[in-house]
Parts: structure tokens; C-alpha cells; sequence
């Protein structure tokens, strides 16, 4: 399957656009891409009619281009017809948001939808999910652009079955100021799965780390995700959900996915190399910050420089620390309050980081009148975490990850 258009589509149908509820998720879906992203968007509703001024179109074969992806987000029985007109008329691909199927006890109208897609080798993502999101290419969450936070583009891609637990990170990457290359709702996953991303995702230029959330596996999909994990190029962070017996029916009733034992889950993960696992959203996050900046392993031999100092005393101690052949990386615990620490630090101590190449990681209290401190880090790509607990899971990243 070519995903190609899925995640930098030049053309896009929105299927299921409302004439007259403009709260419609299609008619989110269609404002926000007509009004703030370059792909080329067309409005879908069999009744045809104008919406904004704009002419909707009646049927997708009545679009006057060749449409790179369709969005469909129309009642669940309706979407098996729409998907056979999408794949004869020259469609790429798809995303189904659709939600009504087999998590909601109708999985016959989901094996509808993949025996269509799968006899023509058309690649579509959902159902029941909110998609994918290209930040500068398109966003098919149906989340109006003023409610919805967005972290700067950069080189982490997140798949993740629940579009509230995305949604959830990405504030979380944003407050963190963790870049993002491509975030994928699969929501039931009925035809392309975790595996298929990391296919893509190992190949994607834009991307340098791929994190999933994993609800759960199919039968034998769990086995074949983690060997082609263990032998991806690219670092690859995994957060399983469902770790509790409640927390595994919630997740079944979700997206109709298989939890599984989170044990059997966790000790299958430790045995490969380059498998990443994140026990919990914190160190999510945190692993994804510090392996965009190194994607790099160490072997955990870390230098500590203590914060009673003052900026001069910090240059000097780094310097030290990052010649030393016994270490491999090291923690700045910094106190700014204290006198003799300047908001210039961060960019000495990143001066250093170019001379040595040593990996850093810092502790600096995340307020604002920290901020440019923070940014003499940032903008040098060294990781900042706002707690020394992150600082030592920054570390602990690269420690987890095999070299890339």
C-alpha cells in the first residue's frame, strides 16, 4: 500500500459535510483545511448545495481532480458504498472517522470495509478515530483549530489508538516543547495497524522517532510489531495501555482491541533492543524529548553537576565532565534563583555541548522569568525538563535505546 497520501495529500474530500450544522466534525474537518493548509479541499454531501460559498459536491466522482484522500465521516452503514466509490473513482486513500463499528458490537460492517479496501490494496485509517495530523500539509481532527493545542513541527511521529490520549500528548509536547512530525489516530484499526505505520514511519524523512500508544494487539500482531521494532533504524517508544483487568475491558470496549496480560506485554519488550518502553505518560514524553534531540544510546555512566554554583563554576564543571572517557552523558541540576546564575547559561553551557559533543540534559524550573535561560538550551536541541525526576528519565532514555 502506498501511504503517501494519507499523510502529504495535495487533494482531499470531506465526505459528509453538513449543509446547514456548521458544529458537523466534517464541516470542522473541511473550514480548518479550506482556510489554513495547502491541500486542496472539496465538500461532499449527496444533497450538493453551496456551504461558505462554496460549491458542495453531490458525489466524489463529480470533483473535476484526482482526490489524494478522502475523510469520511458519515453514519457507519453508509461507509462501505462510500469507500467502493472512492476506491473507482482513483482515490488514494482514506481516513474513516466514523465511528459504529465494532466497538459498538457491529463488526460485521467493519469486515465490510476491510474486505473492500483489502481487495483493491487501498490504505485507509480508523474506523472511530480522529485521524491523521501533518502539521504543515493537513489535519483531519475534527478539533476547531482555536481549542486545539499544537506542538511546533519537528521529529516525532505519535500513533496512538485513542484520539483523547493523542490529544492529551500533544499538549503535552507542546508544554514540553517537543516537535512533531506526523500524529496518527487508528482508533479500531481495522486495516492499517502499528506495523504498517512503523513501516512507513522508519521511512518518513521527516521523521527521527516513532512513539505508539498501544491499547492492544490482534492475535500474532503483538509478536511480528515488536520484531520489526527490535530492527527499526529509528528509536521506537511504546506506552501500553490496559495495565490493570479494568483498565483492559475499558480499552476493549474503546476500540475493540485485544489488552492482553500488560506482564507477558512488558517482559516480551525488555528482551529486544531498541524497543523502548514508556511505563507511563510522563516518561512518554520525556523519552520523546530526549531522543529527538540524541537519537543515541548510552551505556548510563552519567556525570551530576549540583546546583550551588554559580555560571562560571557550571562552564568549568561541564567541561570537565564532558572530557572524562567514563562518562557519557551529563544531568545540570541548575537553582536559577541563586545569585550568580545569568540567563546566558544556557547558551555558555550549549557552547560546550559543541565543542565536546558530550550529551546534555538540564533541570530548570519551567516559569517564565526562566524562559530565555531555557531557550539557550533549547535552541541548541538540548533537552529541558522542568522536574529532576524528567532530567534523569532524559538520561534514562538514551540508555534504553539502541544506537541508531
Amino acid at each position: 500500500m502506498n501511504f503517501q497520501a494519507l499523510f502529504e495529500p495535495k487533494t482531499m474530500a470531506v465526505i459528509g459535510v453538513s449543509l446547514n450544522n456548521d458544529r458537523h466534525p466534517a464541516n470542522v474537518i473541511y473550514y480548518k483545511n479550506n482556510l489554513r493548509y495547502p491541500v486542496k479541499v472539496f465538500p461532499v454531501n449527496p444533497r450538493g448545495g453551496v456551504v461558505q460559498g462554496e460549491r458542495v459536491f453531490a458525489h466524489i466522482s463529480e470533483i473535476p481532480e484526482k482526490v489524494d484522500l478522502a475523510v469520511i465521516a458519515v453514519r457507519a452503514e453508509y461507509v462501505s458504498a462510500i469507500l467502493s466509490d472512492c476506491i473507482q473513482g482513483g482515490v488514494g486513500a482514506a481516513a474513516v472517522i466514523s465511528g459504529g463499528f465494532a466497538e459498538s458490537g457491529r463488526a460485521d460492517l467493519q469486515d465490510r470495509i476491510v474486505a473492500i479496501a483489502r481487495e483493491a490494496d487501498f490504505p485507509f485509517v480508523g474506523p472511530n478515530c480522529l485521524g491523521i495530523y501533518s502539521p504543515t500539509h493537513m489535519d483531519t481532527f475534527f478539533l476547531p483549530s482555536e481549542r486545539m493545542v499544537r506542538p511546533d513541527p519537528g521529529n516525532v511521529a505519535l500513533v496512538s489508538q485513542s484520539g483523547g490520549i493523542l490529544v492529551d500528548q500533544m499538549i503535552k509536547f507542546a508544554q514540553e516543547g517537543v516537535g512533531l512530525s506526523r500524529a496518527v489516530s487508528i482508533g479500531n484499526k481495522a486495516l492499517v495497524k502499528e506495523l504498517e505505520l512503523l513501516g512507513y514511519l522508519a521511512q518518513d524523512p521527516e521523521t527521527k522517532v516513532i512513539a505508539f500508544y498501544v491499547e492492544g494487539f490482534g492475535k500474532n500482531e503483538g509478536r511480528d510489531f515488536v520484531l520489526a521494532a527490535s530492527q527499526c533504524q529509528k528509536p521506537v517508544i511504546v506506552l501500553k495501555a490496559g495495565k490493570s483487568p479494568g483498565g483492559s475491558r475499558a480499552v476493549s470496549s474503546h476500540t475493540a482491541s485485544l489488552a492482553g496480560d500488560y506482564e507477558t506485554f512488558s517482559a516480551v519488550f525488555s528482551q529486544y533492543d531498541g524497543v523502548v518502553e514508556a511505563k507511563n505518560e510522563l516518561e512518554m514524553v520525556t523519552f520523546c524529548e530526549s531522543l529527538s534531540c540524541y537519537q543515541r544510546s548510552i551505556e548510563g555512566k552519567v556525570g551530576i553537576v549540583t546546583g550551588s554554583a554559580v555560571d562560571d563554576d557550571f562552564v568549568f564543571a561541564t567541561s570537565y565532565l564532558s572530557r572524562r572517557p567514563e562518562i557519557d552523558c551529563i544531568i545540570i541540576l541548575l537553582l536559577p534563583y541563586l545569585p550568580g546564575i545569568t540567563s546566558d547559561l544556557g547558551a555558555r553551557l550549549s557552547q560546550v555541548y559543541y565543542q565536546e559533543r558530550k550529551p546534555l540534559v538540564a533541570y530548570v524550573p519551567h516559569v517564565e522569568k526562566y524562559r530565555m535561560l531555557i531557550e539557550g538550551f533549547e535552541l541548541s536541541r538540548i533537552p529541558v525538563s522542568p522536574s529532576i525526576e524528567g532530567a534523569v528519565l532524559l538520561a534514562e532514555a538514551m540508555r534504553r535505546a539502541k544506537p541508531c
